[in-house]
């Protein structure tokens, strides 16, 4: 039920990645070298690849997905994990995927592959995309179940969904659409060790473009989040919510997805970083920043920016 297609055969070939995303010209010539019909059949090919690039130090248990976008561009998505800090503070893959995906400036997922079935949490984090009911999922570890990987449909994997339609009128933009949340007015900020020049300004600059892109529909309280490494390379992410709330992302996870995707290393690399948000946010971000940097990156300086509403 909800079953669209059969995949193709599993003999052929695991793929290498050279990277977190594939532009559509590169993934047209791979899923010909790979002697696949299309560039969906290339994506369980990905699979194998894609799970060799998870960081999993408490579970040992990698995932990893790869997604075929609208555009023609392939994501990956793997997940992450941390030593010292709740179980919350992980990215599962699917989440990794979408947040790769929206940075990119993709409009839609089309198909996706994963290494096992995806969890309620990620189905559920998958309903922020409209039209998530017609996303295609193969999980690629069918196969070891003695069942032949088949396409199914989000729809398939989650009834009755609760989702954005639920909370939201039909306009507001979700995930993988264009957003410009106002933020009000910049208020003094909070240092912690880091000095100023430019290296603070381009982390504020960068935490504030994630904040006023965020998807933050259901509280309102959009934040960004961007960090350094050592080399002065700049990464960012907005917090990316959903309409069940336990299943968001928030933005320090997603600075950091933008940081392993981009080849920057893990988060022990952040050498600064910086947060934008509301301030008295109903939602805020800070406190579990703090909790984070100070668990994998505790010498990094860290900068808090607040904006004050307009109309408060």
């Amino acid at each position: 039920m909800g079953e669209e297609q059969v995949a193709p055969e599993a003999a052929a070939a695991a793929v290498e990645l050279t990277g977190f995303v594939m532009s559509a010209e590169e993934a047209e010539r791979a899923a010909a070298a790979a002697g696949v019909a299309t560039v969906q059949d290339l994506l369980p090919l990905l699979v194998p690849s894609a799970m060799k690039r998870a960081h999993v130090p408490v579970s040992r248990f990698p995932v990893g997905a790869v997604g075929l976008g609208a555009s023609g561009r392939i994501y990956v998505g793997v997940n992450l994990e941390y030593r010292g800090l709740p179980l919350s503070h992980a990215v599962h893959a699917e989440q990794f995927l979408v947040a790769n995906a929206a940075a990119a400036g993709e409009s839609a997922l089309l198909a996706v592959a994963v290494s096992h079935m995806p969890c309620g949490h990620c189905r559920q984090f998958l309903q922020e995309i409209r039209g998530a009911a017609n996303i295609k999922i193969l999980v690629t570890t069918d196969a070891e179940e003695g069942c032949a990987p088949e396409w199914r449909t989000v729809a398939s994997l989650l009834l009755r969904p609760f989702g954005p339609h639920d909370l939201l009128p039909d306009n507001v933009p979700l995930v993988l659409e264009s957003h410009d949340n106002p933020l009000g007015d910049p208020v003094a900020a909070v240092a912690n060790g880091l000095s100023g020049g430019d290296l603070e300004a381009r982390l504020r600059e960068a935490a504030e473009a994630a904040a006023r892109a965020a998807h933050a529909p259901y509280s309102e309280c959009p934040s960004g989040f961007a960090v350094a490494d050592g080399d002065g390379r700049i990464y960012s992410g907005g917090c990316l919510e959903s309409a069940a709330y336990n299943p968001t992302l928030g933005p320090v996870q997603a600075a950091i997805v933008a940081m392993v995707a981009a080849g920057g290393g893990h988060a022990g690399d952040v050498a600064a970083a910086a947060l934008v948000e509301k301030e008295e946010a109903a939602v805020a971000q800070e406190a579990t920043a703090r909790i984070f940097l100070d668990a994998v990156a505790p010498h990094a300086s860290f900068h808090v920016y607040n904006f004050k509403p307009s109309d408060a």
